[in-house]
């Protein structure tokens, strides 16, 4: 199936959640946040929350930092 991630397309297996996703990304869950198709999806809901076909995935990194 095709998903749609951070713009580009990306192949995923069929019942594949977010969890899953962000661990084959290899991305530190305690930075990221996850938009699914527009809605922001808790972190204690990734693991039951399955992607569909044409499913838009945003993930946005959060960055420290600030003056010194």
């Amino acid at each position: 199936m095709e998903i749609h991630l951070n713009g580009e397309s990306r192949k995923v297996p069929e019942d594949f959640s977010i969890r899953q996703l962000i661990e084959s990304l290899n991305l530190p869950p305690e930075r990221i946040a996850i938009e699914l198709n527009r809605n922001v999806i808790r972190r204690g809901d990734w693991s039951s929350t399955i992607l569909h076909d044409s499913d838009r995935v945003e993930v946005v990194h959060f960055v420290g930092g600030g003056l010194v």
